[in-house]
């Protein structure tokens, strides 16, 4: 059952994560530098989310190292769930640097320390921050394309850095004019403050991509489709429900047909909604369909042609809403 390949895809996602993780290094350099040359805790705020960028970079790169590889017997969905505990990881991070920076502004608010050459820090900060959003920029456009979270929690986080970073910089210049002690508290509350909700938004969506959460964009997609393509003996679809193993989805729905259809007929009427569904996924979609005969009941919505059971004329068929093909058993028989 286990396959030996790694797709481009995944080969891609690896080596932009690479990428990142040493120019993230490079950059921590540079901020702890900036840091040693300032005393500022302002420019600590900027050194310390460097040093979670850093790791969890690294954490990024192992999971997306792990769920490149393909499935196999002890892991028939494949490894992907470990690029949403990655991200889970990233975001408990970020707020933990975020409440480190929040402690040290309070502190310094009590017990002040002179800020010395901040005109060099300023543009160390600034600089590091342009490459951080030009990184973050590209891993968000990457993840979104091959469905990996771990790169885009990772982009999202970069950007957010450097939306912190316009902010501080633009304090920074503030306190280098002005030279009023205090400013330099403020913006580690305020920066401190923004780090924390940032992480604490990335910690909700991966815990939501645990949980196996519906994904409703995803689920309308193929409503649109199954509508659009609809087959005279598709009688009804409903069941639909998608879970997500890192870039590769797996979709189960029942699909009603005429109960006279044979083995061969219903198995190719399944084929052809798989192939609707699948359509726009690429290869990384499994689809399974369970098939239920029509019941007599549902002979005013089946369009089906020359049906020589009908005991009802055809009004018009179910529409299928995002809620109807959703809908399990359960709930319609109830």
């Amino acid at each position: 059952m286990a396959e030996n390949t790694i797709s481009k895809e995944d080969t891609l996602k690896l080596r932009i994560q690479t990428y990142i993780v040493t120019v993230s290094v490079l950059l921590l350099a540079g901020k702890f530098m900036a840091f040693f040359l300032t005393n500022s805790v302002g420019v600590l705020t900027d050194a310390m989310e460097s040093i979670v960028n850093v790791t969890a970079g690294f954490i990024s790169l192992y999971s997306i190292r792990l769920s490149a590889k393909p499935r196999d017997d002890s892991h028939p969905f494949g490894h992907g769930k470990v690029e949403l505990i990655s991200a889970s990881v990233e975001g408990l991070m970020i707020m933990a640097a975020g409440l480190i920076i929040i402690f040290e502004g309070v502190k310094r608010l009590f017990v002040p320390s002179a800020v010395e050459k901040l005109d060099v820090g300023i543009v160390i900060i600034a600089v590091a921050g342009a490459v951080n959003y030009v990184m973050g920029w590209y891993s968000i456009r990457v993840g979104k394309r091959y469905e990996s979270i771990a790169l885009v929690a990772g982009g999202r986080h970069l950007q957010s850095d450097t939306y912190s970073t316009i902010g501080l910089v633009s304090g920074l210049l503030l306190l280098y004019f002005t030279r009023i002690g205090w400013i330099d508290s403020a913006l580690a509350l305020l920066f401190g403050g923004i780090i924390v909700v940032t992480g604490f938004s990335i910690l909700r969506k991966t815990v939501s991509g645990l949980m196996d959460k519906a994904d409703e964009q995803v689920l309308e997609t193929m409503t649109e489709a199954i509508s659009a393509s609809r087959e005279p003996d598709w009688v009804d679809v409903h069941n639909l429900k998608t879970i997500r193993y890192g870039s590769f989805l797996y979709i189960d729905c029942d699909l009603t047909l005429p109960w006279y259809y044979d083995i061969v007929q219903g198995h190719t009427a399944c084929d052809r909604l798989r192939d609707t569904i699948a359509a726009g996924f690429g290869n990384r979609v499994q689809v399974s369909i369970h098939s239920d005969p029509c019941r007599v009941s549902q002979c005013s919505r089946c369009a089906m042609p020359d049906c020589p059971y009908r005991t009802a004329a055809f009004t018009s068929p179910l529409a299928l809403t995002l809620h109807e093909v959703t809908r399990p058993d359960e709930e319609r028989e109830a």
